[in-house]
C-alpha cells in the first residue's frame, strides 16, 4: 500500500506563481530521493467550519490560501531514506530558506493508507482531514472502503485514506491541533480524486442521495464535527506531466 506524506500550508495568494515554481524545482530533487508522485494543489472551495477547518488548521491570514500537498512513496522506509537525504543534501537546504510561504504554519506528517482505490491522476481533488479513535481503525476502514465504492461509480478516478503513522507535535501547529485530536486519536489524512470540478460537483449531489451512504450517526467511528475538508485544484502534479 502507499505510504503518504501529507502537508497543509498557507501561502500567500499573490505567491501562487512563484509557488508553484518552487514546487516544481522541489520536484526534480524529490524523484531523485524516491518520491513516486507529487502533488500540490490549491485552494478552490474551502467552506468555514464551526469547530476547525483548513484555514483555521493553519492559521491562515488575509491574503492567504491554503496548500493541500501530498508526496507517495512505496513505504515508510523509502519514505525515511528520502528524508534522510533532503536534510543532508545541500542543493535541498541552500532553496529551504527561498520558500515562498511561511512554513512555521506548515503543518505534515506520514500517513500509511489503508484504502487505496484507482489509479488514474484526476484534475480536481477534494481534500479531508479529520481524527479517529485508534480502536476504531478497523470500523472506520470498513466504512471508508465503502464509500470508496460509491465514490468510484460516480466518476472518482481514485479515493485514498491513509492512517497516521508519523504524525509530530509542532512548535505553531500540526495536524493533532488541526484536529482537536484527544487522547488516542489518530489522525487521517484523506482525498478524492475526480476528472474536474464539474463532474465532482456533479458527482457529489448523486452520491449524498446514494442509499449506499446511509448510516445511523449514531455509530459513526469519528466525531464528524472535527472533520474538515475542502476543494482543491492541482497545480502541479507528476503523474500527469
Amino acid at each position: 500500500m502507499t505510504y503518504v506524506e501529507g502537508f497543509v500550508l498557507p501561502v500567500p495568494a499573490q505567491n501562487k506563481d512563484e509557488f508553484y515554481r518552487h514546487a516544481e524545482l522541489v520536484g526534480t530533487f524529490l524523484r531523485e530521493f524516491g518520491v513516486r508522485r507529487q502533488v500540490e494543489a490549491w485552494a478552490d472551495d474551502l467552506p468555514d467550519g464551526k469547530v476547525t477547518d483548513f484555514r483555521k488548521s493553519v492559521q491562515a491570514q488575509e491574503g492567504e490560501e491554503v496548500v493541500f500537498a501530498w508526496f507517495e512513496y512505496p513505504d515508510r522506509a523509502a519514505r525515511d531514506a528520502a528524508n534522510a537525504r533532503m536534510m543532508s543534501d545541500k542543493a535541498m537546504a541552500e532553496h529551504g530558506p527561498t520558500a515562498p510561504f511561511d512554513g512555521k504554519r506548515m503543518i505534515m506528517g506520514g500517513f500509511e493508507s489503508i484504502v487505496d482505490e484507482g489509479s488514474e491522476p484526476g484534475g480536481y481533488t477534494d481534500g479531508f482531514i479529520l481524527p479517529v479513535p485508534e480502536g476504531n481503525r478497523e470500523a472506520y476502514r470498513e466504512t471508508a472502503q465503502k464509500a470508496a465504492a460509491v465514490f468510484r461509480d460516480y466518476g472518482a478516478t481514485r479515493v485514498v485514506e491513509a492512517w497516521g503513522d508519523d504524525v509530530q507535535d509542532g512548535k505553531v501547529t500540526d495536524f493533532n491541533r488541526a484536529v482537536q485530536a484527544q487522547d488516542g486519536e489518530k489522525v487521517v489524512f484523506s482525498w478524492i480524486e475526480w476528472p474536474s470540478k464539474e463532474a465532482r460537483d456533479q458527482a457529489w449531489a448523486k452520491v449524498m442521495e446514494d442509499p449506499r451512504m446511509k448510516h445511523d450517526p449514531a455509530n459513526n467511528p469519528f466525531d464528524g464535527k472535527r472533520m474538515f475538508w475542502g476543494g482543491f485544484q492541482p497545480v502541479l502534479d507528476t503523474a500527469r506531466g
